[in-house]
């Protein structure tokens, strides 16, 4: 009998061992995953679109990837227009691609609608297809320390390089 009571204990240490080391990686991956932040996208646009509601079109340009509720469209409590760079490039603060269109609809505008328009009223909405100039993405904010000032010295110097041009 004694010598089952030690296996029963060795095997319950063993299983308590077992369950402390598979904690482990799922905590490092939490932690991980909090670390992460966004990706900084910066552009320019054919015309002034500062105001607009963008969406994203598929790349045939012939159907809606995604569009924002009227209570999507803000930034931290804010509506979420993108921020004004040097040489005419903004920062975006909404999550655009190189698919991008643009809304006739203004930010507050939109933001005011009583409920999120159907594909069809945001395709009669469009103010341009294709108004992306030049797109990249300059990798994660996280790894800024002052995003504008460091995004404006590359911008006025001309340095793209380390950014990935989407457009």
């Amino acid at each position: 009998m004694r010598s089952y009571s030690i296996f029963v204990l060795f095997l319950s240490f063993l299983g308590i061992l077992t369950a402390c080391k598979s904690k482990a990686p799922v905590e490092k991956s939490r932690n991980q995953a909090m670390v992460s932040s966004p990706r900084v996208i910066i552009y320019q646009t054919n015309d002034d679109y500062f105001m607009h509601v963008p969406v994203e079109l598929s790349e045939d340009k012939k159907s809606l990837v995604s569009y924002p509720a009227p209570g999507d469209v803000f930034y931290k409590g804010d509506l979420a227009y993108p921020v004004r760079l040097e040489g005419n490039f903004l920062l975006d603060r909404r999550g655009i691609g190189p698919q991008t269109a643009f809304l006739k609809w203004t930010y507050y505008e939109y933001s005011r609608l009583a409920k999120t328009p159907s594909q069809e009223e945001i395709f009669k909405m469009m103010l341009d297809k294709n108004p992306i100039k030049v797109m990249y993405d300059c990798g994660r904010q996280s790894s800024f320390k002052d995003l504008e000032q460091e995004l404006n010295a590359k911008i006025l110097a001309g340095d793209f390089s380390g950014f990935k041009q989407l457009k």
